[in-house]
């Protein structure tokens, strides 16, 4: 019976050390593993078996993004300005036996040297050049703060300034310029809207003068033409009339001769002798004669009969 009992302890023991022996990482983790007190190897995820009592998982470190948040740290401008800045720093581990054994612990040695090295760079600095310039203070830390954790086996992949925190007199004096500054925009941008609008208006009113000079000059155009057009017509209306006496005329001529020379002399004879009449009615002073047009272009026509009659003759 005690033999039986020994028997039991012996095979827990025995299985309590094969169970110790093997060890399980996870993923995004590693195992620094000592034997006899010295670096041995380390354990990447999966399973692994360690000489019970001989083999000592030292640290257990993660290989995942870590994010870092830094505490605000008073810093003195070089404006002799007193400030607050805090920041947030993102690493990563390369090296597991160099962040568990070349440093004690690698993130007081992250904080410590962001610190520092702020100090060092915003104590060069003035208030307005810390508060415009964020993204050149965080490279110029990214790149000392990697450089150093270099030897821990660690990456810096980000340093971001989250706050930056001046005085209260001073908080209250960059609020007034702000205030300031809102309102010179505020009227540049008020005077130059008015300025467009004058533009503008000038520039309808300068449109609307040449649009009615354009139409005045149009219109006058139009009258020109129109009085042109008038006086063509006229002209030609009265080429028309003077065409049509002439054709008349040259007709009532026609007539008169070819009566002349179906009739023969009488009607010659005749028109002369009222002819002569009208010349002895005239001789008397105490005559007056009122003739009417047509007598006088008769009369015109009797001469040129008689003038014909002569020269036949």
């Amino acid at each position: 019976m005690v033999l039986m009992i020994i028997l039991g302890v012996i095979l827990l023991c025995i299985l309590a050390v094969v169970v110790s022996s093997i060890k399980v990482v996870n993923t995004g983790y590693l195992y620094v593993v000592e034997r006899f007190g010295k670096f041995d190897k380390v354990l990447e995820p999966g399973w692994h078996f360690i000489i019970p009592f001989v083999d000592f998982v030292r640290r257990k470190v993660s290989t995942k993004q870590q994010i870092l948040d830094v505490q605000p740290q008073s810093v003195i401008t070089k404006d002799n300005v007193k400030i607050l800045v805090d920041n947030v720093i993102f690493y990563k581990l390369l090296n597991a036996r160099d962040a568990v054994y070349n440093i004690e612990d690698f993130k007081s040695g992250i904080v410590y040297s962001a610190t520092t090295n702020m100090r060092n760079i915003l104590g060069n600095m003035t208030l307005d050049e810390i508060l415009s310039g964020r993204d050149a203070i965080n490279q110029d830390l990214l790149c000392i703060i990697d450089e150093v954790t270099d030897a821990y086996g660690i990456k810096i992949l980000s340093v971001e300034i989250k706050n930056i925190v001046p005085p209260n007199e001073i908080q209250q004096a960059m609020e007034k310029q702000m205030r300031a500054e809102r309102d010179k925009r505020a009227m540049i941008l008020q005077a130059e809207g008015l300025r467009q609008s004058q533009i503008e208006k000038a520039e309808g009113e300068k449109q609307a003068k040449i649009l009615t000079a354009e139409a005045e000059k149009q219109a006058n155009i139009r009258r020109a033409e129109g009085l042109k057009e008038s006086q063509l017509l006229e002209a030609e209306g009265k080429a028309k009339a003077i065409e049509q006496i002439a054709i008349a005329e040259a007709e009532a001529i026609r007539k008169v001769n070819k009566a002349i020379i179906e009739s023969g002399t009488n009607a010659t004879v005749i028109a002369l002798k009222q002819v002569e009449a009208l010349i002895e009615m005239s001789k008397n002073p105490a005559n007056k004669l009122i003739l009417p047009n047509e007598t006088l272009s008769s009369f015109g026509s009797i001469a040129a009969i008689g003038d014909l009659l002569k020269g036949n003759k």
